[in-house]
C-alpha cells in the first residue's frame, strides 16, 4: 500500500484509527493486531486479534517504527490491536526532553 502523509486508516479488529504524519518513500504495510489496516472506504470483515498484538493503541499518541524514523502515526481513536509495519510492532514516540535552564 503506498502511505502517504494524511490518509487515515482504521482496524479490522478493533476499534483503532489513525492518521499518518510521515510516511517513507517506499511502500509499507500498516497493521494493527496482526492484520492489515484498512482505508475508511473498504468494507471490513471483524477478525480477531492476532496473539501478541494486543497491546492496544492509546488515543492521542504517535508511534513510530524502531528502525525507520521517517514513518510516524498518530493515533486518533484507540483500541486494543497493536500497531505494526508488518512484522514489526511500532513504538510509542517519546517526547524530547527539553534542556535545563540552569
Amino acid at each position: 500500500m503506498t502511505v502517504t502523509p494524511g490518509l487515515r486508516l482504521r482496524s479490522r479488529v478493533c476499534d483503532t484509527e489513525i492518521i499518518v504524519v510521515r510516511a517513507p518513500s517506499s511502500d509499507i504495510a500498516l497493521y494493527c493486531g496482526g492484520t492489515p489496516m484498512a482505508t475508511f472506504d473498504e468494507e471490513i470483515a471483524t477478525t480477531d486479534l492476532a496473539d501478541g498484538w494486543d497491546t492496544g493503541a492509546l488515543l492521542g499518541k504517535r508511534y513510530t517504527a524502531t528502525d525507520d524514523e521517517d514513518l510516524e502515526v498518530l493515533v486518533t481513536k484507540e483500541g486494543r490491536g497493536t500497531l505494526g509495519d508488518g512484522t514489526n510492532p511500532l513504538v510509542l514516540k517519546e517526547a524530547k526532553p527539553l534542556p535545563s535552564s540552569d
